[in-house]
C-alpha cells in the first residue's frame, strides 16, 4: 500500500489522506536490490549478492555501515528490494476488487457495460456521495457493479458479454457458450488495463489504485529491519519467517523462469505458475482458506504479513494498542480483612523496584537526603538520582558513594525513591469489563510475596484467592496521580454506575456475620463487646448496657449503632422478612423489618438486603449516596469487621444433622410425588390419545413436553415448602441461606428431600439410546425416573442413573459459561472500540471525537445513573421516610 498526504491547509493541519496501491513503477523506484537468488549465505558465512540477506537492504549488525545510505544501524532506516515475476500473480486481498471490475466491464473495450448518458448521471451521484457519506458511495458502488453485470452485450463497442465466475481464493472462470475457460492472471491483467477513469463509480481509484496494480508483476521484499535474523546459542543463524517465505518465492520464480525459457509443455508452465500464485499468496496471508499453506522444515506453519498484523498478539493489539510497560508489577492476590478498602499491601520487593520521581525542593531536602542515604537495597530507599546542574543521572546499584550523593543534592534534582506507604498506585484485574476493574489504591508496604487485598473490593473485580493473579501501575506524572486520587480511588467507586447500588458490599461471611450479630436473641458480655469493637477501631465509651443484672449485657444492635451516622433514619425489610417472618410495618414480631431512628438500630436485623452488596436502595446504598462515599468507606473499614470478628466468636459451620428429616415430613414427600407421579401419566394418556389440548404457538410434542416440566417444577415447590417447615430454623444451613448469605431454599430442599427433574435446554433429557436415554431403562418407559426425574436427595444419596442425569443438567451450565466468556469478551471490544472517543463535554453534550454532537444531555436526562435510587433520580418515598423522621425528632 501507499500513503499520499494531499494538500495542507494555510494551518498546516492535515486535510486528508488516501490510502493506494503501490504501483510497479514506484516499487521499481523503492527497491534498492533485485533479487534473483534464494540462498542467503555464501559458503564462507558472507551474505549472498542478490539475495534476501544482501547488504543493500540496510544494516542491522553492530558497526556495520550501509551501503545505500552509509549510516550505522541505528541511524539507517533499510531499504526495500524487488523480485521480478516470471509471469503475473493474482494478489489475494484486492480479488474481490478484480471481481467487481470484470464483472462490470467490456471483455474488450474495458468501458462500464452501461449506457454513456448513465455513466455520467452515476458518476455525479457518486461524487456526491463519496464526499458526504462515504459509506452510502461503497452500497451505491455495489448497486452499480449489480446492474452493470446484466449486460449480455457492450453498449459501446457492441461485443458479447460472458459471464464471470470467480471461486475463492483466485480462480476466475468465463461461461463462454462452448464452455467454461479460465482466465489466467496474464489476461486479468490485459482486460484491467483497458479501463479508464469511469471506474471510479465502481468504488476503484482510477488514478491512485489502477486496478492492474492488483495484479503484481513485481514483488516489493521488505529491509531487514522488518525481517532480523538471530544467532542462536550452537552459532547458527535462524531466519527471520518472512525470509523463509520470500526465499521460497524466489525459487519458485526462478525455477518457473527457467520452464518457459525451455519451452516445456503449456501444462507443465501452468502447473508451476500455479504454485507460484499460491506462494505469492500465502506470502500476504498463510491461513487463506482453500490456498496452500507455507511450513518450516519442522511442519509449523510460517507467520506471514497479514499473521503479523492481525489477532491479539498481532502488531496492531499487541504490540500498538496494548503492550508491556514500565512501573508495573503482577503477582497473586491474597486476602486482608484488616486493610482499608482503599488499600492495597504492596510486597517490599515489588516497593523496592517501582519507583516515583521525587523533585527535590527545600522544603522537601532532607527528605530526599534520607532516600539516598539508604541506597536501592534497604527501604525506603532510592534507585536514581538525576542532577539538574550536571545534566546527569546516577544509578544508586552502581555507584555506592551515597553520602556524597545526598550532600549534593539540590532544589531541581529529581529522586526515583521507593514506593512507600500512602502513595496513589491502579489496580487491575483481567478481564477488564467494567470501569471498577481498574481502580486507585493507596500503597501499604507489607512483607511477604502476594498483593494484599479487602475482601470486601473483590466484587467490582470479580476477584477470588483461587490463585488470581493482579497487575499494579504506578502513575508518574503529579496530574496522573492527583487524577487516581480524585477520580479513580475505591471509595468513588462502592456505587456501580450500572444499576445506581453499591457493587463494594457485604457478602457470604460478611453477612451471616452482620445478622449474628444484630439478632434480638443474641446478647453480649463487657468482654465480647470490647473483643468486637476493637477490632473496629471504636476508642470511644461503651454505651449503656440494654441489661444491669445480674450481669451488664449489650445487644448486637447497640454495637450496630456505634457506627451509624447520628443523624440517620431508615426503614426497610430484611432478607429474613419472607413467608412465616414477613412483616410490613414496624409493629414486627419477627425482628425482620428494620428501623433505624437517629442513628440508633432499634428493630430488624441486618442482612444482605440491608448491608449486601448489588442490593440497591440499602442501608449502604443510603449511606453512600446521602452522606457520601468516605462516610460509607468508613463503614465498610471499621462496621464490616466486626461482622468477621462476630463469626470468630460464635462459630458457623454445618453438619449432616442441619438437613435430617423427620420421618413424616419424608412420608409426606412420598406422597407427593406419587400424586404428582399420576398427573404426569394422565397427560401422557392424553397425549397418546390425541386430547391433549395443545400450547397456542407450540407442536403437540413440545406442549406434552412443557406441561411434564409444568408439574414436576410444582411438585419441587411443594416438596421445597415441606423441607423448610420441618427443619430447624436456627442451624447454620437455614441462616446461610435466609440472610442471602451464600445458598437458597432451592439447595436446602436438594440436600434434605429432593433434587427433582433435571433439565437441559429447558426441556427433559431426551438424547441418548433409541426410545430411552439409558440402557438401565425399557424402551419407551414413561416413568419419569427414566427421563432425568431425580428423587434422591443429596443427604440420602444418589443412584447410579441420577448421578447421571445430575451430571448432565451440570455440564449445560459449565459449557454456556465457556462459550459466553468469548462471546461476551468479543463484544465488549466491538462495544469499546465504538464507544471509547465518545465524551460529555463542559456544556454538558455528549459528542464524539470530531466534536459531532450525539446527545443534547447524556442519557436524554443529564442524571448520572451512578447518584440514583436504583435509577430513579428521586426516591419520593425516602424523602417522605426522612421528613417524617425529621417532624418525631422536634416532636
Amino acid at each position: 500500500m501507499s500513503l499520499r498526504l494531499s494538500e495542507f491547509r494555510e494551518t498546516n493541519l492535515l486535510d486528508k489522506i488516501l490510502f493506494g496501491v503501490l504501483s510497479p513503477h514506484e516499487i521499481r523506484q523503492l527497491a534498492k536490490v533485485t533479487v534473483v537468488r534464494g540462498d542467503l549465505y555464501e559458503a564462507d558465512g558472507t551474505p549472498v549478492s542478490g539475495g534476501l540477506r544482501d547488504p543493500h537492504f540496510g544494516a542491522i549488525e553492530p558497526g556495520e555501515r550501509c551501503p545505500v545510505c552509509g549510516n550505522s544501524r541505528e541511524e539507517c532506516p533499510g531499504h526495500f528490494g524487488k523480485i521480478e515475476l516470471a509471469r503475473p500473480v493474482l494478489i489475494p486481498h484486492y480479488t474481490d476488487y478484480v471481481y467487481k471490475i470484470l464483472q462490470a466491464t467490456c471483455r474488450v473495450c474495458g468501458r462500464i457495460t452501461l449506457p454513456e448518458e448513465k455513466i455520467k448521471y452515476y458518476r455525479l451521484i457518486f461524487r456526491r456521495l463519496r464526499g458526504k457519506w462515504p459509506q452510502l458511495a461503497k452500497t451505491f458502488a455495489t448497486m452499480v457493479v449489480k446492474e452493470a453485470a446484466q449486460a449480455t452485450q457492450c453498449p459501446h463497442c457492441g461485443k458479447p458479454q460472458y459471464k464471470v465466475v470467480y471461486i475463492r481464493p483466485f480462480h476466475f472462470y468465463e461461461k463462454k457458450p462452448e464452455g467454461d475457460v479460465k482466465l489466467t492472471p496474464s489476461e486479468i491483467r490485459e482486460r484491467l488495463e483497458k479501463t479508464g477513469s469511469e471506474i471510479e463509480i465502481l468504488g476503484v481509484h482510477p488514478e491512485r489504485s489502477r486496478p492492474e496494480w492488483m495484479v503484481a508483476t513485481v514483488l516489493i521484499v521488505p529491509p531487514l529491519a522488518v525481517r532480523p535474523s538471530i544467532t542462536l546459542e550452537t552459532g547458527l543463524r535462524s531466519e527471520d519467517d518472512l525470509t523463509h517465505a520470500l526465499a521460497e518465492i524466489v525459487r519458485q520464480n526462478e525455477k518457473l523462469r527457467n520452464v518457459i525459457v525451455t519451452n516445456a509443455p503449456e501444462t507443465l508452465i501452468e502447473e508451476n505458475w500455479m504454485v507460484l500464485q499460491e506462494m505469492v499468496a500465502a506470502y500476504i496471508d498463510n491461513e487463506l482458506p482453500g490456498a496452500r499453506r507455507l511450513t518450516h522444515r519442522r511442519k509449523r506453519y510460517l507467520k506471514t504479513l497479514a499473521q503479523r498484523l492481525k489477532g491479539k498478539d498481532g502488531r496492531i493489539r499487541g504490540n500498538l494498542s496494548g503492550k508491556r510497560v514500565n512501573y508495573s508489577a503482577r503477582t497473586v492476590i491474597s486476602p486482608d480483612p484488616y486493610i482499608s478498602i482503599n488499600e492495597v499491601g504492596v510486597p517490599e520487593e515489588i516497593a523496592k523496584t517501582l519507583t516515583i520521581a521525587m523533585r527535590v525542593t527545600p522544603y522537601n531536602l532532607e527528605e530526599a537526603r534520607r532516600y539516598v542515604l539508604n541506597g536501592p537495597d534497604k527501604w525506603p530507599g532510592a534507585l536514581f538520582v538525576y542532577k539538574a546542574s550536571e545534566r546527569k543521572k546516577y544509578d544508586l546499584r552502581f555507584f555506592k558513594d551515597y553520602e556524597k550523593l545526598a550532600e549534593s543534592l539540590e532544589p531541581g534534582d529529581v529522586v526515583e525513591r521507593h514506593l512507600i506507604n500512602g502513595d496513589i498506585v491502579l489496580f487491575n484485574r483481567q478481564p477488564s469489563l467494567h470501569r471498577m476493574s481498574i481502580m486507585g489504591h493507596i500503597v501499604r508496604v507489607m512483607p511477604g510475596k502476594t498483593f494484599r487485598l479487602n475482601l470486601l473490593v473483590c466484587p467490582p473485580y470479580n476477584a477470588d484467592f483461587d490463585g488470581d493473579e493482579m497487575n499494579l501501575h504506578v502513575p508518574r506524572l503529579e496530574e496522573a496521580q492527583a487524577e487516581a486520587r480524585e477520580i479513580m480511588l475505591v471509595e468513588k467507586h462502592i456505587l456501580t454506575p450500572r444499576y445506581g447500588g453499591p457493587i463494594i458490599g457485604g457478602r457470604q461471611d460478611y453477612v451471616s456475620g452482620a445478622y449474628l450479630l444484630t439478632v434480638k436473641t443474641r446478647l453480649f458480655t463487657k468482654e465480647e463487646v470490647e473483643r468486637l469493637l476493637s477490632v473496629a477501631g471504636y476508642k470511644g465509651d461503651l454505651p449503656e448496657p440494654a441489661i444491669l443484672k445480674p450481669e451488664p449485657l449489650w445487644t448486637g444492635k447497640q454495637l450496630a449503632s456505634i457506627f451509624l451516622p447520628e443523624d440517620l433514619s431508615f426503614k426497610g425489610k430484611s432478607k429474613t422478612n419472607a413467608g412465616d417472618l414477613a412483616c410490613s410495618d414496624e409493629l414486627c414480631l419477627h425482628d425482620s423489618y428494620i428501623v433505624i431512628t437517629n442513628g440508633k438500630l432499634l428493630e430488624g436485623v441486618l442482612d444482605k438486603k440491608a448491608i449486601g452488596a448489588e442490593e440497591p436502595n440499602n442501608l449502604l446504598h443510603i449511606i453512600a449516596l446521602e452522606y457520601g462515599n468516605s462516610k460509607a468507606r468508613q463503614l465498610l473499614d471499621s462496621f464490616y469487621r466486626m461482622f468477621i470478628r462476630m463469626l470468630e466468636l460464635r462459630g458457623l459451620t454445618i453438619s449432616l444433622h442441619d438437613i435430617d428429616l423427620p420421618d413424616r415430613a419424608k412420608q409426606e414427600i412420598e406422597e407427593l410425588i406419587r400424586e404428582y407421579k399420576g398427573r404426569v401419566y394422565s397427560i401422557i394418556e392424553e397425549y397418546r390419545k390425541g386430547t391433549l389440548e395443545p400450547i397456542p404457538g407450540r407442536s403437540l410434542e413440545e406442549s406434552l413436553e412443557i406441561k411434564i416440566m409444568e408439574v414436576l417444577d410444582e411438585l419441587r415447590k411443594r416438596v421445597q415448602e415441606v423441607a423448610s417447615n420441618n427443619l430447624d430454623p436456627f442451624n447454620d444451613v437455614f441462616v446461610m441461606a435466609r440472610t442471602g448469605a451464600r445458598g437458597s431454599d432451592v439447595n436446602i430442599s436438594q440436600m434434605a428431600a429432593m433434587l427433582g427433574q433435571q433439565a437441559v435446554r429447558g426441556r427433559r433429557i431426551r438424547r441418548g439410546l433409541r426410545n430411552r436415554v439409558l440402557a438401565h431403562f425399557k424402551e419407551n418407559d414413561i416413568e419419569p425416573e427414566a427421563w432425568g426425574f431425580v428423587r434422591s436427595s443429596f443427604r440420602k444419596g444418589l443412584r447410579p442413573t441420577e448421578v447421571f442425569f445430575h451430571a448432565a443438567a451440570g455440564r449445560e451450565g459449565l459449557v454456556d459459561t465457556a462459550v459466553k466468556t468469548s462471546q461476551s469478551g468479543y463484544m465488549q471490544r466491538r462495544l469499546i472500540n465504538a464507544l471509547q472517543d465518545i465524551v460529555v463535554t463542559y456544556d454538558g453534550t455528549v459528542r464524539d471525537l470530531y466534536g459531532n454532537l450525539i446527545q443534547l444531555k447524556y442519557g436524554e436526562d443529564g442524571v448520572d445513573p451512578m447518584k440514583t435510587y436504583h435509577g430513579k433520580p428521586v426516591d419520593v418515598k425516602r424523602i417522605i421516610q426522612r421528613v417524617k423522621a425529621s417532624k418525631a425528632e422536634t416532636v
